[in-house]
């Protein structure tokens, strides 16, 4: 199939840079452009090296990860590079991980890694390379818009990535490529078995590809020590009901392992990262109607500070896991926040709301931004400003 990149150029005529992570999804983008005819280069980066990444599976770019990339580019006969990034990609990524998780906030470190290392580093070498593009394995939709491109969510609606590719800048969108986007997992594994790939059984690799055995909470104690620092757990009416070990180890709207008991189900409210406290409380105290944003990344075709007064109706989505949900979107002094018609429960700080103009597949992402801030019913407030209001007056003491 000729052209299928979106590239007025013929194939053979036409470089393309595949980051290659060792998984079966770059590894067939790579198979699928070869096959066009297209010059294709394959570059893993090294992000991490913590001895146990070389035998374990699910992994990514890193040990066994890298050799697989290696061996894949062997039998399609295609150059292969490895670059060393552990420098940037510890700055980039995990120390911001880990300060996300010391602030009380649940963060996304696979939004960080696209934002940072490989749509910003990896694309600067692929211009520098003098590729036409970059192709990735991810799961997404890209189309021609005028005389830019557009983010869409992809085929397959249990693969989308969308939520993670939120913070792709217009410019790094009209660069990249994604030529899985209108593929199911299952026809890619398919295809890796046409194309006799070696990788076309490997499991999938994990989210949060840097932590070991998914022992987050191992990490940020290693590298932040005093977010393992023990602290009360308070009940939002007051009552102090036991003790952790940790902020680190709880995350908003989590319910089990709290520790305490008091004979009605308790969810983690809020995380008072200064105070070292756990605020627990009853379901209802979730119920999230507004957030506010920060970082936002807008690709929508109006501007965002030209947005009407009062806003515009869309849908957003507040976890990976979650399908979008209506919204509405407006900027107050220049701050973006957005109003969930429906709520939402368990939403944190640190995590993405990502936002789309409709909903299934070819939906377009207009954007998105970290969640800084989130507003509840009236009682709820009331409740949590006066655990504050007494925290500070303890602390003044």
């Amino acid at each position: 199939m000729r052209n299928s990149l979106d590239i007025a150029k013929k194939p053979e005529d036409t470089r393309v840079v595949v980051a290659m992570s060792g998984g079966v999804d770059s590894s067939v983008v790579a198979g699928i452009l070869h096959a066009e005819g297209y010059e294709v280069i394959g570059i893993t980066l090294q992000l991490y090296d913590h001895g146990a990444a070389v035998r374990r599976t699910g992994s990514c770019c890193a040990g066994q990860d890298i050799d697989d990339a290696r061996r894949v580019c062997e039998e399609l006969g295609i150059p292969h590079y490895v670059l060393d990034y552990e420098s940037r990609f510890r700055e980039a990524v995990i120390d911001r991980f880990a300060d996300s998780y010391v602030a009380g906030e649940t963060p996304i470190p696979c939004v960080s890694c696209n934002q940072t290392v490989k749509f910003a580093d990896l694309l600067k070498t692929a211009r520098d390379l003098g590729a036409d593009c970059l192709a990735t394995g991810h799961y997404i939709l890209s189309t021609p818009d005028g005389a830019h491109r557009a983010l869409r969510r992809p085929a397959d609606a249990h693969r989308d990535q969308s939520y993670f590719l939120f913070a792709t800048t217009q410019e790094q969108v009209d660069f990249l490529r994604f030529p899985l986007g209108t593929m199911t997992k299952d026809e890619t594994r398919a295809r890796a078995e046409q194309l006799g790939l070696v990788v076309a059984n490997k499991p999938d690799s994990q989210d949060i590809c840097f932590v070991p055995d998914g022992k987050y909470a191992d990490v940020i104690a290693r590298l932040r020590p005093n977010a393992a620092l023990a602290g009360e757990i308070v009940h939002m009416d007051g009552r102090v009901l036991g003790r952790h070990d940790g902020v680190l180890h709880y995350t908003i709207g989590q319910r089990k392992g709290l520790g305490v008991a008091t004979g009605e189900p308790l969810y983690v409210v809020k995380i008072d990262a200064r105070t070292r406290r756990v605020i627990v409380g009853s379901k209802d105290a979730l119920d999230t109607r507004r957030i506010v944003l920060r970082e936002v990344n807008w690709l929508g075709a109006t501007p965002l500070d030209e947005l009407p007064a009062g806003g515009i109706d869309l849908l957003a989505r507040v976890r990976s896991t979650r399908p979008p949900k209506p919204a509405r979107l407006f900027v107050e002094n220049g701050t973006a926040i957005v109003e969930l018609v429906g709520g939402e429960t368990g939403v944190s700080p640190g995590q993405a709301c990502v936002l789309y103009d409709g909903e299934g597949s070819g939906a377009r992402v207009l954007g998105g931004g970290f969640i800084d801030a989130t507003r509840r019913a009236g009682w709820v407030e009331e409740q949590l400003a006066a655990l504050d209001d007494k925290a500070a007056m303890v602390a003044a003491e």
